[in-house]
């Protein structure tokens, strides 16, 4: 097995540039074939809405199945254990929610994005500009951590500086979307959860064939060399308020993705809209069995201290176990997958930033509906430029920073924000224009400042200083108490007499005692959170419904009520749906 001075990982490697220069070739060429295809708004939006559940459903896994998916669960189960399945887990429940809840009247009601749902029987100006703020939030706080995660993962893999692969990144992105639109995004996703399924399936075939494709060796090994806490719950989430709160956002978070909305508008109607949920939810559901058996297996084959030696994070643990089992040609091929995965989510998010941005705020705010296809189109290709420079600077901006509260955030405003509006819109007979519009406001608000004030932001961006100050001090004192231990220590040779071993260990005794004091004066300077949790969903998602639902009840819409039957009736039989 690998040392972490023995890998591949941080050196330039011709394996994985051959395999990404392939992919990238591929792509492109797509997006030509693609580009001469893309005439109308329709089909830069939606595709020309031709394409099939299972096509779709594919394309879902591919927006959905990021580099994060890939290498972060695999990396916290290979150094957390069990507490890594919350992710894996909480992503992959809020399937069955769009299944059931989203898919079939999103489709039945909408044409290009969620607001279309939300503003159906509703004012539409300040919906539209509501719900696309909510949207460019959502859509730049996840391409920044995307970017940010492109530039540092591409440095470790191919060994480029991290401001040239955040510019290659960010000009393929750009690339696919304004000459391909969705046609092009669509295929390189599915391409890319093709790659990527097929990578994993054959890296789990790998590992459990060393454990004779038995689960119990695996994890009997695991517990032999991590103890049995390691296969229990408890080592990364200790407090269970914070714990419900941060699955609360995973779950319906995901029925607020932007990106993730956008698609079921690719199908010509609400079968394949739910067809294409179904097919989805099973291949994300396999993808994050294999990211959990990933991870076990890196912590098993190549150990916890090779991992972490690469990265603290342990995002390096699917790659360093591809080395270990396939060598340098399956790390290369795994790396140029790694790549393609950012990629195309990347473009995914551009993209629908770009509709919330020309459909929803260009035609529907300051062109009031009146708007020419070929207007719509080029507004919203100088967006697509525009999110791109835009988020190339900021992942610049960003290098270095811990963006995993962006993660946090995008998953918090999409599950406030978007989700409450876009439920109540379709449920609820007395929602009105000021409830969705103060309800989409107040997740947007209540979300972003309660993780400014957490943990998160609070303690380990805003005063990082001051936390490395106290950690600096507190471990001056235990090295200080430490080395006059070891002396102590040093006079306890063999044969000392009783009584002035007796008097050594006093006298440590009493050094420690001295200390403790000392290190909680220190500890008490220590910067602590305004908001306890990490993850605000809890909150900001319950203050979105109240607020939505209090000012609905308040300024009763007798108009809007009056639609309300015929919304209903296109949303279950679809007259009247755009096809």
């Amino acid at each position: 097995m690998p040392q972490a001075t023995q890998t591949m990982i941080g050196q330039a490697n011709p394996t994985a540039i051959m395999f990404f220069v392939f992919f990238v070739a591929s792509t492109l060429g797509i997006t030509y074939w693609a580009a001469k295809r893309t005439r109308t708004t329709k089909d830069f939006y939606a595709a020309g809405r031709s394409i099939t559940g299972f096509q779709n459903g594919l394309a879902l896994a591919g927006d959905y199945m990021s580099a994060a998916s890939f290498l972060g669960i695999a990396g916290i189960v290979s150094t957390k254990g069990y507490d890594g399945l919350i992710y894996s887990v909480g992503w992959l429940v809020g399937w069955p929610i769009i299944m059931f809840l989203i898919s079939e009247p999103l489709r039945n009601l909408g044409k290009y994005t969620f607001a279309d749902v939300v503003a159906y029987r509703l004012n539409q100006r300040p919906i539209r500009a509501a719900a696309a703020a909510g949207s460019l939030v959502v859509v730049l706080t996840y391409l920044i951590a995307q970017m940010v995660g492109a530039g540092t993962l591409i440095k470790l893999m191919f060994g480029i500086p991290f401001e040239v692969a955040i510019i290659v990144t960010g000009t393929l992105m750009i690339s696919y979307v304004i000459f391909g639109g969705m046609i092009a995004t669509t295929w390189v996703q599915i391409i890319k959860a093709c790659l990527l399924l097929g990578g994993a399936t054959l890296l789990v075939i790998l590992t459990l064939a060393q454990f004779g494709f038995s689960y119990a060796e695996l994890f009997g090994q695991a517990e032999k060399m991590y103890t049995n806490k390691f296969l229990e719950p408890g080592i990364l989430v200790t407090d269970p308020v914070d714990a419900f709160s941060l699955g609360l956002a995973l779950m319906f978070g995901t029925a607020g993705l932007p990106h993730i909305l956008m698609r079921f508008y690719t199908v010509p109607d609400a079968k394949a809209a739910r067809k294409s949920v179904f097919y989805a939810t099973g291949f994300i559901g396999y993808f994050y069995i294999l990211t959990v058996t990933i991870g076990f297996g890196a912590a098993v084959l190549v150990t916890q201290k090779v991992i972490m030696g690469i990265d603290k994070g342990g995002n390096m643990a699917g790659p360093l176990l591809a080395e270990a089992l396939g060598g340098n040609l399956f790390l290369g091929f795994l790396s140029a997958v790694a790549f393609a995965t950012i990629l195309a989510v990347v473009s995914g998010l551009t993209l629908a930033g770009a509709s919330a941005f020309s459909h929803d705020l260009f035609v529907g705010v300051i062109r009031r509906g009146q708007a020419s296809e070929k207007d719509e189109v080029k507004v919203a290709k100088i967006a697509t430029v525009g999110l791109g420079i835009t988020a190339m600077l900021l992942g610049i901006l960003f290098k270095g920073q811990n963006v995993a509260f962006l993660v946090g955030l995008t998953f918090a405003i999409a599950a406030s924000a978007n989700f409450p509006a876009l439920l109540m819109s379709i449920l609820w007979k007395k929602f009105t224009t000021y409830g969705a519009v103060t309800s989409i406001y107040t997740g947007l608000i209540v979300a972003t400042a309660l993780l400014i004030l957490s943990p998160t932001v609070w303690v380990d961006i805003v005063h990082k200083d001051d936390v490395a100050a106290v950690s600096k001090q507190v471990k001056t004192i235990e090295d200080g108490v430490k080395a006059k231990v070891a002396e102590l220590e040093k006079q306890k040779v063999p044969g000392v007499d009783p009584v002035m071993a007796a008097q050594i260990d006093a006298s440590i005794a009493a050094e420690k005692k001295a200390a403790e004091p000392q290190i909680k004066a220190a500890k008490s300077n220590m910067p602590k959170a305004i908001f306890p949790l990490k993850n605000p969903g809890i909150y900001s998602m319950a203050a979105a419904f109240i607020i939505g639902i209090l000012v609905s009840l308040m300024a009763p819409d007798k108009v809007a009520e009056a639609k309300f039957d015929g919304e209903k009736l296109r949303e279950y039989i679809g007259i009247g749906a755009e096809d």
